[in-house]
């Protein structure tokens, strides 16, 4: 097991500290921010760069060219996201938001940014990645209707659980067709219960807030300003779902998993329902989180 520094500790709290903030005041601090003067909303990103330099200059790691990424990559998002903002005001969704988004989904998915940081500490890049993202979309886009908010509704969880209920049979039958599901006797115990909550916040929220409050909001809302509203909304959920699907082709595997994007790509219809039920991140979070810790705790 990894010995983890109280630096590293610190910088992961430093890291989720901006999702955090806007999970649980983002309207708040995106009209605080528009009273800043452009420049000052524009340049800010570069401090995302910090938790980069603290982890580099401990562990000896720092590199010139990764510090170039981290504090220009940012600026460049909040650049172009300011103009898709004047270009885009009813937010159709722009070719800018589609570039960020790619680019984004490619780094995470293949590991780019990996060589930047030590040993079990890459996870930190991820984060820096979606902070820099979140202040782009939620400070300077104000993308409307995604649903990223952590105060939680009954209805967050009805929609969340809801959707396990449908989803479960499907995926546990399917998946042990395809003999990519073993199951095994698993006592129950306390230490599930963190086990959740670490699930729920390192990889549930930040998946859902990629896929689900982003790419499929943005093409609801591209699809619905040519389609009928109705079959926009099915046809994002489809598009979306099967890009979340492929976006697990290399997991626990070394060549194309294809099994595990099927059945990633039937999850992500669930995940999309909930969220899209009434927009809500937390919702489709509660479904991720709960069946990635089943397949967890007895698969």
């Amino acid at each position: 097991m990894q010995n983890f520094t109280s630096t590293d500790v610190a910088v992961l709290a430093l890291e989720l500290l901006p999702a955090a903030a806007l999970g649980l005041a983002g309207e708040r601090v995106a009209k605080t921010a528009q009273r800043w003067p452009r420049s000052v909303r524009l340049y800010l990103p570069v401090i995302f760069a910090v938790p980069y330099v603290l982890i580099a200059s401990i562990h000896q790691f720092f590199s010139w060219p990764w510090f170039g990424l981290y504090a220009g990559l940012p600026l460049v998002v909040t650049v172009l996201l300011a103009s898709a903002s004047a270009a885009d005001p009813e937010q159709h969704g722009s070719w800018q938001d589609a570039l960020i988004l790619l680019v984004l989904g490619l780094a995470v998915d293949l590991r780019w940014c990996e060589g930047a940081w030590p040993v079990g500490l890459a996870g930190l890049g991820k984060l820096l990645l979606v902070d820099g993202a979140l202040y782009g979309f939620v400070i300077i886009r104000q993308l409307r209707g995604t649903g990223f908010d952590f105060h939680f509704r009954w209805s967050d969880w009805k929609s969340g659980l809801r959707e396990l209920v449908f989803f479960a049979p499907i995926v546990i039958g399917l998946g042990v067709a395809l003999g990519f599901l073993h199951p095994h006797a698993n006592i129950p115990r306390p230490s599930m219960i963190l086990t959740w909550v670490y699930i729920f916040i390192f990889i549930a929220v930040l998946e859902e807030l990629f896929f689900r409050a982003w790419i499929q909001n943005l093409l609801e809302r591209r699809l619905g300003s040519r389609l009928d509203a109705a079959v926009a909304r099915k046809m994002a959920l489809v598009i979306t779902s099967v890009l979340f699907g492929l976006s697990h082709f290399n997991k626990r595997s070394a060549h194309f998993n294809w099994r595990y994007v099927v059945l990633a790509t039937v999850a992500g219809i669930f995940y999309g329902r909930a969220w899209r039920e009434n927009r809500r991140v937390p919702a489709s979070a509660i479904t991720h989180t709960t069946v990635d810790a089943i397949w967890s705790f007895w698969f």
